[in-house]
């Protein structure tokens, strides 16, 4: 976006993605700083309405971008639009009128309901306003303004239902040419008119203090508006095309920042960074594979040939390990491991939670049993003693494989030759973090090899984006005799059968889990824990063995009850999210989730992928009556398809790229105006060229690219990790 400072790093709220984007301070003119109490259009003492909106100074103003556009109306009069709108024809979806508010009827109570008369030379109409009380102080008579909306009729008489209302144009209406209007987020303060009066009056004079970062030859080449241009008009638009033109200029340069990001922390990771290089030879190979109580499946074979490619190297391997839920991606990353081990170097798993920590512990001490490598679990559970044991082991190089939570990324761990690290469920630790961990190595080289895995599959717009610095290996394959679970999305009043269901499995020697979203009863009607482990217990489960698991028990009272659980002491274990990640009861076939619609895509998907993990069929149930559209499809995408990867796209169409995966975990900046997937082919487009950028000049090092590669440092540079490069 543009390079236009204001006195702080502000943080806003984009207009076209409702994410918060930051602005940062830069050496472009003074002018651009000056506060709003100076600027011309807007009116005296008016500034701190425009600060409550984060419209701090004349750089603000410029990047407060439309929400959406309106036209203009040619059916301006009262008289016109009383003929437009007959009894039973259809009216037109928006009209605006400017008149004179000739009465006013107020309304009491929070749902009150205001009316108006509104009149011009050529007739009157009646404005309705449901459950606006604030409304009134806008509507003294005599007053003239401009009101928008869809008109109506009600009882023969024109009228307008919950209009928007703007200070009316001075110019007479008629006089103004149809054209596209510019409507802006607002405030009940500060109405979209007065934002837009502000800018119109500012647009010129911001415009032309904007420095252009894109190169001319390079902009026309791509056919790019210059960026005084892109900010004229997308705030003043003439028509559709110009509001195209402008924000394909404004979206690209988003996408082309960062990807010369990527593109330049990837250069530095290969060209400046060495990784021990770990030798394979077949025979080395097949002494690993023998550790494996299974054959890999075709797809874990060709991850692990990619994954055993790159560790041979001293460039140091980055590399996303994404394969939907049970599909073998924990033994690939074993395998990696042990290939360092086998060089006499030490690897590191981080995981999560301590759940997950203590079961790959489990997992991978029963796999390596018969073998001499050295194998600890450190977690915040550990006491004192047990912490300076593990730590002074780690650090003579004394423990081989260390497998541990975010306690891995305390300053105290220094590890004697740590080669390999391994990140489970990446988008859940922020970059810095995964950082902090990557640089826990001696001096000889500068940096282990990296494997982040995630059962969260990427879709192809954001593995170029967030993850654009990792190599990806997908394992798309399930192993053999893993049938798909079958999703089923009731009502809640059919909850009941359902719960006899699980009975009824439980009957036939089968487990289940039931998820519930709160641990303690709420005024929000969520069911909680121990409520509805009272309420099965006294219903449909009334002879299964039920236990309860959450976030605020106790690691050791975690630990115990999954043990019970997984020994079949427990039947049926009613929990929160915390079970969401790498739980593995082969012999837990069904899975209930309470209020379902309140979980995201991703969660569901991971939820379900508890269950099917053994002989029998797995069974997920959403239970919910979703109270909006999106909720209900979103629960009908999860249970038409157990295929991670449709579901991750599907997830990326309905909520955009801003929360997913973990993009505020990243660090990086959401989109203000590019949009995922829809500008799939702009991010191609624009990472082929910062490619050849990068390739051409490593660091941005020409003169040439001065602006550019200080708008880039600017908008990435933390979050990337390229602030101090070249």
């Amino acid at each position: 976006m543009a390079e236009v400072p204001c006195r702080d790093d502000i943080v806003v709220r984009s207009q076209t993605t409702g994410l918060t984007q930051r602005k940062p301070l830069t050496n472009t003119p003074q002018q651009l700083m000056t506060l709003v109490d100076e600027l011309p259009g807007i009116a005296s003492g008016k500034g701190d309405d425009f600060r409550q909106l984060g419209l701090r100074c004349l750089a603000d103003l410029l990047l407060h971008l439309p929400s959406r556009y309106e036209r203009a109306q040619q059916h301006a009069c009262i008289a016109d639009l009383d003929a437009l709108v007959g009894e039973h024809s259809e009216s037109p979806d928006q009209a605006s009128v400017v008149g004179e508010i000739a009465s006013v009827k107020p309304g009491f109570g929070r749902r009150s309901k205001v009316e108006a008369v509104l009149e011009d030379d050529s007739g009157q109409l009646k404005m309705v306003f449901f459950n606006q009380p604030w409304i009134q102080k806008r509507l003294s008579p005599g007053r003239r303004v401009k009101v928008s909306g869809r008109p109506g009729r009600f009882s023969g008489q024109l009228q307008l239902v919950n209009p928007r209302l703007e200070q009316a144009p001075d110019q007479p209406v008629n006089a103004e040419p149809e054209r596209l209007l510019p409507v802006y987020a607002a405030s009940e303060a500060l109405p979209s008119s007065a934002i837009r009066s502000a800018i119109e009056a500012n647009l010129e004079t911001g415009a032309a203090l904007l420095q252009d970062h894109l190169p001319t030859p390079y902009r026309e080449q791509r056919d790019l508006l210059a960026l005084d241009e892109a900010y004229r008009l997308i705030h003043r638009p003439r028509d559709v095309d110009d509001v195209t033109r402008a924000r394909h200029r404004l979206a690209f340069d988003e996408l082309l920042l960062l990807q010369l990001g990527v593109m330049m922390k990837r250069h530095h990771r290969l060209e400046t960074l060495q990784a021990p290089p770990l030798p394979l030879d077949d025979e080395r190979h097949q002494r690993i594979l023998s550790r494996f109580p299974f054959s890999l499946t075709n797809a874990q074979a060709r991850v692990v040939k990619e994954i055993g490619e790159d560790l041979t190297r001293t460039m140091p391997m980055n590399r996303l390990l994404q394969g939907d839920v049970g599909s073998g991606k924990t033994v690939v990353a074993l395998y990696a491991m042990l290939l360092a081990i086998a060089d006499g170097r030490q690897a590191a798993l981080m995981a999560p939670t301590e759940i997950l920590a203590e079961q790959h512990h489990s997992a991978m001490r029963e796999m390596l049993e018969a073998s001499r490598v050295k194998i600890e679990v450190l977690t915040a559970s550990c006491t004192s003693k047990q912490r300076r044991s593990i730590e002074a082991a780690l650090a003579m190089g004394k423990i081989d494989l260390v497998i541990g939570t975010h306690a891995l990324l305390n300053e105290s761990i220094q590890f004697k030759d740590l080669a390999v690290v391994v990140i489970d469920e990446q988008h859940r630790f922020g970059v810095q973090q995964r950082a902090l961990l990557r640089s826990r190595r001696d001096e000889q080289y500068q940096a282990p090899h990296q494997l982040v895995m995630t059962a969260t599959p990427i879709p192809r717009t954001l593995s170029l984006t967030v993850f654009g610095d990792l190599d990806v290996s997908t394992i798309d394959e399930r192993p053999p005799g893993r049938s798909p679970v079958i999703t089923r999305f009731v009502p809640r009043q059919d909850s009941r059968r359902v719960y006899e269901h699980l009975a009824d499995r439980v009957g036939q020697g089968q487990q289940g889990f039931v998820v519930v979203p709160v641990i303690e009863a709420s005024d929000h009607g969520l069911t909680d824990v121990h409520t509805h482990r009272d309420e099965l217990q006294a219903g449909p489960l009334k002879n299964c063995r039920i236990d309860v698991m959450h976030g605020r028990l106790e690691a050791g009272e975690r630990d115990e009850i999954m043990e019970r659980f997984r020994n079949r002491e427990i039947d049926v274990l009613i929990a929160t999210t915390v079970i969401e990640v790498g739980i593995d009861i082969p012999n837990a076939t069904m899975i209930v989730i309470e209020h379902a619609d309140r979980f995201g895509m991703a969660q569901l998907h991971q939820l379900r992928g508890r269950v099917g993990r053994g002989d029998y069929q797995g069974l997920c149930v959403l239970v919910a009556d979703p109270v909006t559209e999106e909720g209900t499809q979103r629960l009908e995408a999860i249970a038409s398809t157990d295929d991670g990867f449709r579901v991750a796209e599907k997830d990326l169409e309905l909520r955009g790229p801003g929360e997913l995966f973990g993009a505020r975990q990243s660090g990086l900046a959401p989109f203000r105006v590019a949009r995922l997937p829809q500008d799939l082919q702009m991010l191609l487009t624009a990472r082929k060229d910062a490619a050849a950028w990068i390739a051409a000049d490593h660091w941005l090092s020409d003169p040439e690219h001065a602006l550019l590669k200080r708008r880039l440092l600017k908008a990435h540079g933390d979050a990337l990790g390229i602030g101090d490069v070249g």
